[in-house]
C-alpha cells in the first residue's frame, strides 16, 4: 500500500495525530481535546501535535472529526455537550489556508469505515456498514465500492436512527434512537455508574448490555433491508469489548437469513480513523 502522509483524528476525548507510511501509522502523538475550544484553538492543537511529526504545509493530510462536514466542509457538533463550540465552523477552508491545499475534513466513523473497506474487515465487500459502539453510536455506509456521503454530513449517522428498544433522547435530540439505548452513555445512564467501562466491569447490569447488544443487532437487520449488506464491520470501545459482538449475533440470529449478513470485528483498531483520513484526502484529491 502506498498511503503515505500525515492525519489527523480529533474526537470528543482526545485527539490523536500520527505520521502514516505505505498504509500504516509509524509515529503518533496525543493529547486530551479540549471540549470548551472554538475552531482556530482547535487548529492549533493539531498544528502542535503536527510539528511533532514533522508535518509541513503542503503534504497529504487528513483530518477526521467527531460530528457531521457538510459538503461545503461546514463543521457541525451533533452532540454540544461534547464540542460545546463547534457550529457551522468553515473547516476546510482553514484546514487548507493553515496545512496546504491537500488537507481535507471528514466524518471521524466515516474515516474508520472507509478504512476497513479498503485496508481491512470490509475488504472484497460490496455493500459494507461499519458500526462503531463507543460513546454513542456512529457508522459509515460503503456501497459498491463507494463512502457514501450527502450535502448536510448526516450520511452514515445510524445511531440516530429509530429503535424499538429506546425511550429516551440522545445527543441529536431524536427521542428513542438506537444511540439512546445502545451507546456508552446510555448504557452509563441507565446503570447509574459514570461511565460504560464501570458497568462492564461491575458484572452486575447484564439486562442493560444485553439491551443494547439487542439494538444494535436490529439496526444490522434494518440496514441490510435498506441496503442490502454482505458484511457489516463492528468497531469502537463497546463493539470490541468482551462479549459484545457474540451478544449482537445471537440476537442477530433471531432475524430471518436474509437480513443477516456477514458481522465481523474491525482489525485496525484505533489507526482506523488515522489510516481513512488520509485515505479520504487522497482520494478527494484525485
Amino acid at each position: 500500500m502506498s498511503l503515505s502522509g500525515f492525519a489527523v483524528d480529533l474526537g470528543g476525548t482526545k485527539t490523536a495525530a500520527a505520521r502514516i507510511e505505505g498504509g500504516k501509522v509509524v509515529e503518533r502523538r496525543q493529547r486530551a481535546t479540549d471540549p470548551g475550544a472554538g475552531m482556530e484553538a482547535q487548529l492549533d492543537a493539531l498544528a502542535e501535535l503536527l510539528a511533532g511529526l514533522g508535518f509541513e504545509a503542503g503534504a497529504a493530510l487528513g483530518v477526521a472529526v467527531a460530528g457531521r462536514v457538510d459538503k461545503d466542509g461546514n463543521w457541525h457538533a451533533v452532540n454540544t455537550g461534547t464540542l460545546r463550540a463547534i457550529s457551522a465552523a468553515p473547516l476546510g477552508e482553514n484546514l487548507r489556508r493553515r496545512f496546504g491545499a491537500m488537507a481535507r475534513p471528514v466524518n471521524d466513523a466515516a474515516a474508520a469505515g472507509l478504512a476497513e473497506a479498503r485496508l481491512g474487515a470490509g475488504q472484497g465487500a460490496h455493500n459494507l456498514a461499519y458500526l462503531t459502539v463507543s460513546t454513542g453510536v456512529g457508522g459509515a455506509l460503503v456501497l459498491g465500492g463507494r463512502l457514501i456521503d450527502s450535502s448536510n454530513g448526516l450520511a452514515g449517522h445510524v445511531g440516530f436512527s429509530s429503535s424499538r428498544f429506546g425511550d429516551q433522547r440522545c445527543g441529536s435530540g431524536r427521542l428513542g434512537t438506537v444511540e439512546s439505548v445502545a451507546g456508552g452513555r446510555a448504557i452509563a445512564a441507565a446503570a447509574g455508574l459514570p461511565d460504560a467501562r464501570a458497568v462492564f466491569d461491575s458484572g452486575a447490569h447484564e439486562l442493560i448490555i444485553d439491551r443494547s447488544a439487542a439494538a444494535v443487532a436490529a439496526l444490522i437487520g434494518d440496514l441490510t433491508a435498506i441496503l442490502g449488506l454482505d458484511r457489516v464491520v463492528v468497531g469502537g470501545s463497546i463493539g470490541l469489548a468482551p462479549g459484545y459482538l457474540e451478544r449482537v449475533l445471537g440476537h442477530l440470529a433471531g432475524e430471518p437469513e436474509l437480513f443477516r449478513p456477514a458481522v465481523v470485528p474491525a482489525e485496525l483498531g484505533h489507526d482506523s480513523g488515522l489510516i481513512g483520513a488520509l485515505l479520504f484526502a487522497t482520494e478527494a484529491a484525485r
